[in-house]
């Protein structure tokens, strides 16, 4: 059987349907030395010397557990319990597609269920979607909520320079001719400096929790002063960091995004990642992606369906919020089960293994002649560094004992020049944290 499932005849039809009489018809368009190029492919290889061949391309790749890794800025190295990845390697939820029949869908609209109740459980939100490519978009789409609910009057939004650089960058782009208008990250603006900006045509504040710089701020009256002047305040969040700290939605943050990454998803050369969303109930209606609710069946038992689905492109295109329509939802499922695994107390213990060795690491070089770490904030588990030579050199001399260091804040930052911005987890022994110290001695002399 072929997997063209339509007759000659029926080719035929469809052919005379718009004038042309053989396939080839179709491509008078395209030069005729292009259509069928001579390709220079080498003879055919069995499985096995395929699979050999792969391997060694994959081998040629650096493995994070090769080194004594130091660079976080958005995407961290964190121990993975080996249940998540055989969960995600069931055949049920492995190949599973967006969940339209729910008769047949019950395990994964669950899964999906349980994810967002513990994306809400761990923001102190109402409500969550599953979800979106990456904390970037997620972030992008919440500058498209907060222009609706500001009715579209209000095209001002203020972030922090201490936010992601990535995601203003995807916010600026996703907004593009629409009208937003960005302020507040040109410079090195304050939290207080932020408010100074609020006015009757903003519709969001955003700042980051940590920020970039791995600093915690003090929002002590910001949601206030923003809701007094009719915005909403975004908050970009590391969900390891809200096991440790009060929470978004206790700080008053109306919408709560960010990379869920660091929830059981290893770092991948870059991805597959994951965007969480989440609000408060007023503003659900506004949400893009899939958003998941619990109801019951004819026969009262407990059952699962994707609702509130009307702002979605492929349901109501002219009510449509955003034009995301589909979602990560094999990595929102490692995420729903790492936070599974882990616990509330389990997620905790990760979170203070990570604070307390990132203080030490930030103690032991603070107390190097030649560097000095920042530390007019306090921090969870990134800090900056400045350092006396340029940080590429430093990185390449760390780099050969085995090290990967810190991110190189001079990239996104003109005033950090020479400024490192170094990560520590739980996957780093004090042996390793050491070895940093003394890297980092070494390659100042």
């Amino acid at each position: 059987m072929t997997y063209i499932p339509h007759t000659d005849a029926e080719r035929q039809q469809m052919l005379a349907a718009v004038g042309v009489t053989t396939m080839e018809d179709l491509f008078e368009a395209v030069p005729s030395r292009y259509r069928f190029p001579a390709l220079d492919l080498p003879d055919a290889l069995s499985e096995m010397e395929v699979m050999a061949e792969l391997m060694a391309l994959a081998e040629a790749n650096d493995h994070a557990q090769d080194y004594a890794l130091f660079r976080g800025a958005g995407a961290y190295h964190h121990f993975i319990p080996s249940a998540v990845n055989h969960i995600l390697l069931r055949g049920e939820f492995f190949t599973a597609y967006t969940p339209y029949q729910p008769e047949l869908s019950q395990g994964t609209l669950q899964a999906v269920f349980e994810y967002q109740s513990m994306i809400c459980a761990l923001t102190s939100m109402d409500a969550a979607n599953a979800s979106h490519y990456d904390g970037a978009t997620s972030f992008a789409e919440s500058v498209t909520m907060a222009v609706e609910v500001g009715r579209q009057k209000r095209r001002k939004v203020i972030i922090s320079p201490d936010l992601n650089p990535q995601y203003r960058a995807v916010a600026r782009t996703y907004h593009q001719g629409t009208g937003v208008h960005f302020v507040g990250d040109k410079g090195r603006a304050t939290i207080s400096d932020l408010v100074d900006m609020l006015d009757e045509n903003t519709a969001m504040l955003a700042v980051q929790y940590p920020n970039f710089l791995g600093q915690i701020d003090d929002f002590k009256g910001l949601a206030q002063k923003v809701h007094d002047a009719g915005a909403l305040l975004v908050m970009a969040v590391n969900p390891m960091a809200l096991a440790l700290f009060k929470s978004p939605g206790a700080i008053g943050a109306d919408i709560v995004v960010g990379e869920g990454q660091p929830l059981g998803i290893p770092l991948s050369y870059g991805g597959p990642y994951l965007g969480f969303f989440a609000t408060r109930t007023q503003y659900v209606r506004k949400i893009a992606g899939r958003v998941v609710g619990e109801t019951v069946d004819q026969d009262a038992r407990r059952a699962y369906v994707m609702t509130l689905r009307p702002r979605e492109q492929d349901i109501r295109r002219e009510k449509a919020s955003s034009n995301i329509c589909t979602n990560q939802g094999l990595m929102s499922l490692a995420a729903g089960v790492y936070l599974s695994l882990m616990g509330k107390q389990g997620l905790r213990k990760v979170a203070e293994l990570c604070y307390h060795k990132a203080h030490y690491a930030a103690e032991k070089i603070n107390d190097l002649d030649d560097y000095q770490v920042n530390l007019s904030k306090p921090f969870f588990h990134e800090f900056v560094v400045r350092c006396p030579r340029p940080v590429r050199e430093i990185n390449t001399r760390l780099m050969d004992k085995g090290i990967i260091g810190g991110y190189d804040l001079g990239k996104d930052y003109p005033d950090f020049k020479e400024h490192m911005l170094v990560c520590v987890t739980e996957m780093n022994s004090r042996e390793e944290i050491d070895a940093l110290v003394d890297g980092l001695r070494e390659a100042a002399r």
